[in-house]
């Protein structure tokens, strides 16, 4: 059913990862539609309590295909981008926010950019003792963060904005510190001590589990979550139209990859 991503329900818990660990588990157009679709599948099932959103090999993501974007998508137009990444990275990562049921997210290796968009939409963030967070977006190819600028809601204001500036790594341990990450485990451990935080969720009566999650959730919708959300969505598409960008994509996303490597 699945190319981009694995689905598999072990017990009360479904785990859903991005599936081309050869590519580093970049976002291609169908991972991401899949993944949304295993996720409304997992919804959809009873047997399923708690979703554990990961990646296979050595790293969680490398973030957006910018492979696949410079292939298929480099000279689309205002209306064209502004649709397509309305519905795959903002819709799609609000849908992982707005999940009835509990959420982790199971990092290991890279976690960049679209990678750490759609990681840090779940409840809680989990990960090994040599994964690294990183959002070059703005250094790297002149736009304005990702889609969804969940970093201030995550990590603090200041801290998102010298990350976003500098487009520095930042360590599972640093991101354990802020609050971002919930635990740091050795890599060798990562798997099995995830399942078992997910079982143990799992062990919660489910529609109090949904009814606090809803909560929680209005917590920051109280503080303007969303509006300010879709107000970024928003600035992020003009940084598209700026001659920054413009410059940088007629010099080719290839370089953009290379810079954000450095």
């Amino acid at each position: 059913m699945y190319h981009d991503i694995e689905y598999r329900v072990d017990g009360p818990v479904a785990s859903i990862l991005h599936a081309r660990p050869q590519a580093r588990n970049a976002e291609s157009s169908r991972l991401l539609d899949e993944l949304d679709q295993a996720l409304g599948e997992a919804v959809q099932d009873e047997a399923v309590r708690v979703i554990i959103l990961g990646g296979q090999g050595d790293h969680f993501s490398a973030g957006h295909d910018l492979k696949e974007a410079q292939r298929e998508r480099q000279d689309f137009t205002v209306e064209q981008r502004w649709d397509y990444e309305a519905r795959r990275y903002f819709d799609y990562a609000l849908r992982i926010w707005d999940c009835p049921k509990p959420t982790i997210a199971r990092v290991q290796g890279a976690c960049i950019a679209g990678g750490f968009m759609v990681a840090n939409m779940c409840d809680l963030v989990v990960a090994s003792d040599d994964a690294f967070f990183a959002d070059p977006v703005t250094r790297t190819m002149s736009a304005a963060a990702v889609e969804v600028l969940i970093h201030p809601w995550v990590m603090g204001l200041r801290r998102a904005k010298e990350f976003l500036y500098t487009g520095e790594r930042m360590s599972a341990a640093d991101a354990h510190s802020i609050g971002m990450v919930n635990h740091v485990f050795a890599r060798s451990e990562l798997e099995s001590e995830t399942q078992k935080l997910a079982e143990k969720i799992a062990g919660t009566p489910p529609f109090a589990l949904k009814l606090v999650k809803r909560s929680l959730n209005r917590t920051f919708d109280a503080q303007g979550f969303r509006t300010a959300l879709n107000a970024h969505f928003d600035t992020h598409q003009l940084s598209h139209v700026s001659d920054e960008f413009v410059g940088m994509r007629r010099e080719g996303l290839a370089g953009a990859i290379e810079r954000g490597k450095a």
